[in-house]
């Protein structure tokens, strides 16, 4: 579906992602297996060892705050500055800055078209079952039913909400005082006369700190939320079933973010165009000498700003600024339109990219991730196999349809790392290369999400690429051009480490490449690329015609773009295999088969140079060796580290938001209010947590001990340093599980 721009210029006709092939089962159209799997899981050990009160420990991921100057430049350049510390959790969450706020609201709430959702049985979320069709809802229909239905939720189950959510916060206030004078006189600060009185005031608190528990477990609040989603999941408490709108096209339904007017979002075509009517992307020096970035906080600051979902694919530094046809949900946002428990399961994203997700407003979404390392993923996929054996003998695939969510209890049973976020208003959730994440929503609420990957992403694109291979499953684009297209532009590679990623990825498709040539040349494959005259590939871009072109040249055994180079044989005029599948397309003899080369060897040798050329230039640039220089990464001296209860920022986070109220009202509606944390201001939020804070460490448990406190590498680093602080909070409580 082509888009219209203003002028009535068409847009480039936007790619969907690959069709995966699988016969999709509505939940209703349950087979026996089904059936039985569903009472084998209801009786099985996913029930062992579950807390009586349903409540999870879990450990909170990391919180980190950027300045303004921070949201003034690239995000790619903030985020490989948190990610040190932030991708041994696989996610974190950005707060923005004071003065942000991106209005107003881009989505058109009169739009008549209609969107399908799809149905979630929720009691049945461990089954691994796919999701059935819901109802076609307007944006405005949508919003509606998800605020009565929440609200509904809310009236039947938690009716006195209201009411004491107003005695809350005075009892909070009293406990916290009688801490307050508990640490007094432990520390030897009270006379000895008033000693008597602080024994009473001990008991008194004792009784109000079990009051004001009694009290929270009534109250329409996340944890409580939690609780109940987790007792319909696995303890199959209600039979609930909720309407998702997910993976919503914003060519059709509009972005929350306003659209660039410099061609920053593929949505857009970049200028100048070139005599084609194609265009060319602006290198990274042409980026910098446009004119100066919108001042922060200004109407054209949101439009403009990389921080927009729209434009951070084609921020300096990413990789995806290579591909410039529209892929929905990849370089193109989508949208999420989620009500109470509506569930994003279990993922990581396509090709193992970075993935940002913005909370437009209303209802917070939990959030429960898992690093991205090689240990952790595969620990997490085999928990998935032991509870879902049956189910994978049909669908070996099963982990890709994203329809199965588990408990991250499962997770912790089974030594598997695993953290969680709130992700509030105004807030920026980042998952990292390989992680696995899922979660769910406390209400109705708007979301949008898009991927990105900055240069040390190829290593993973690399594992994704082999992953899909052996599966057959077709990937979103061509890993052997991306990895082309970025030595091409070897120029855009400023850090040694970096460039040696490429650099090392690069002589393994290559040497592969000409090995398998050879091998299949002495085996028999002809080599006609004298008398067959294919095109050379474009290493530029992927544009609409390079990607459709890709398309028609799959592997037919394992799915695989071949790009260099295909197999093809006398006996069709249509299949063509990988080099390393050509014995599987047919059972013609070899002297039958023929090369299909559009990269010859010396192209393919003379780009290798050049990038080799360049590395080593950036290595004597600066001055260090390869192996201080390597990229960092999750190694195994890491995977050592415990896993903190309490991440950096987390515990500011948690009181930033002990006053916000869960909106269950109509989100388009002129008088909607966000939440208490924003209308409050960062200045007046500030002072209050500061304040809450320094009574914490008043108090005796509150000491922070050196082995907690130092298990991330040292967060003190970041805050020490002109133009490189991240600001974090000290390290508490107990450590989990280690990573």
């Amino acid at each position: 579906m082509s888009a219209v721009l203003p002028g009535g210029r068409a847009a480039k006709r936007r790619r969907r992602r690959p069709v995966m092939h699988y016969q999709a089962r509505a939940a209703s159209e349950t087979t026996a297996e089904e059936r039985f799997l569903q009472q084998a899981i209801q009786n099985s050990k996913l029930d062992k060892g579950r807390p009586p009160d349903g409540r999870l420990c879990i450990p909170s991921g990391p919180v980190f705050y950027p300045t303004q100057q921070d949201f003034e430049g690239n995000p790619l350049e903030y985020i490989e500055k948190i990610r040190p510390i932030a991708e041994r959790y696989g996610i974190c969450k950005i707060v923005p800055p004071a003065g942000w706020n991106p209005a107003p609201f881009c989505v058109d709430e009169h739009c008549e078209k209609r969107f399908q959702t799809k149905l979630q049985v929720l009691h049945r979320l461990q089954e691994g079952i796919s999701y059935g069709d819901g109802v076609e809802y307007t944006i405005s229909e949508y919003l509606q039913t998800a605020s009565r239905r929440t609200q509904e939720w809310k009236a039947k189950y938690y009716p006195d909400h209201d009411l004491l959510s107003r005695h809350a916060e005075a009892l909070e206030k009293k406990h916290a005082e009688e801490q307050e004078a508990e640490a007094a006189q432990i520390k030897g600060e009270q006379t000895d006369d008033k000693e008597p009185q602080l024994q009473t005031s001990s008991s008194s608190s004792s009784q109000a700190q079990q009051a004001n528990s009694n009290l929270q477990k009534k109250l329409f609040a996340p944890a409580n939320l939690e609780r109940d989603f987790w007792d319909i999941v696995e303890a199959h408490t209600r039979q609930v079933t909720v309407e998702y709108g997910n993976d919503v096209d914003t060519a059709t339904f509009g972005s929350g973010f306003p659209i660039s007017e410099r061609g920053r979002s593929v949505i857009r075509p970049p200028t100048p165009k070139n005599g084609d009517g194609s265009s060319t992307p602006l290198s990274m020096e042409e980026e910098s000498s446009t004119t100066s970035e919108p001042a922060f906080g200004t109407p054209n600051y949101y439009r403009e700003t990389y921080w927009n979902l729209n434009n951070i694919p084609n921020a300096p530094g990413s990789v995806l600024r290579y591909v410039k046809v529209g892929i929905n949900g990849i370089n193109v946002p989508w949208m999420y339109y989620g009500s109470l428990f509506t569930t994003f399961a279990y993922h990581n994203e396509d090709n193992y990219l970075y993935s940002i997700n913005y909370h437009h407003r209303g209802a917070p979404k939990q959030w429960y991730g898992v690093p991205g390392n090689v240990e952790s993923a595969e620990g997490l996929e085999s928990v998935f196999k032991s509870y879902l054996s049956m189910k994978m003998r049909d669908v070996p695939d099963l982990l890709h349809h994203i329809t199965t969510m588990f408990s991250p209890r499962l997770l912790q049973n089974a030594d598997v790392p695993v953290c969680k976020l709130t992700q509030y208003e105004g807030e920026f959730v980042i998952t990292f290369p390989r992680a696995f994440h899922g979660g769910f929503s406390y209400g109705p609420n708007i979301g949008e999400a898009v991927n990105f990957a900055s240069h040390d992403w190829i290593q993973y694109g690399a594992d994704a690429n082999e992953r899909y291979r052996s599966f057959a499953r077709p990937a979103v684009f061509s890993h052997d051009r991306l990895t082309l297209t970025m030595a091409n532009h070897f120029q855009d590679q400023t850090s040694y480490a970096a460039c040696k990623l490429l650099l090392n990825e690069l002589e393994r498709v290559v040497n592969e490449e000409i090995e398998l040539r050879a091998k299949l040349k002495r085996n028999g494959v002809r080599d006609v690329s004298h008398c067959i005259e294919l095109p050379k590939n474009r290493v530029d871009q992927l544009d609409e015609s390079s990607a459709s072109y890709d398309d028609k040249r799959l592997c037919h055994a394992c799915k695989h773009v071949c790009f260099f180079s295909a197999v093809a044989c006398e006996c069709s005029q249509s299949k063509v295999s990988c080099l390393r599948h050509a014995h599987f397309m047919c059972r013609c003899p070899p002297e039958k088969k023929y090369f299909m080369i559009w990269s010859p060897n010396e192209d393919l040798e003379s780009t290798l140079k050049e990038v080799r050329t360049h590395c080593d230039n950036l290595k004597l640039k600066e001055k260090a060796s390869e192996k201080k220089d390597a990229p960092e990464s999750v190694s195994s001296e890491i995977k050592k580290v415990p896993l903190p209860q309490m991440g950096p920022g987390a515990e500011k986070d948690l009181l930033w938001h002990k006053q916000d109220e869960i909106p269950t009202g109509y989100l388009l509606d002129q008088k909607y209010k966000p939440c208490a944390s924003i209308r409050k201001g960062h200045a007046e939020m500030e002072k209050e947590i500061e304040s809450a804070l320094a009574r914490k460490r008043k108090q005796p448990d509150a000491v922070v001990s050196v082995s907690a406190s130092s298990t991330l590498l040292n967060e003190k680093a970041f805050v020490e340093g002109e133009g490189t602080a991240v600001e974090v909070v000290e390290v508490r409580g107990p450590t989990g599980p280690t990573i």
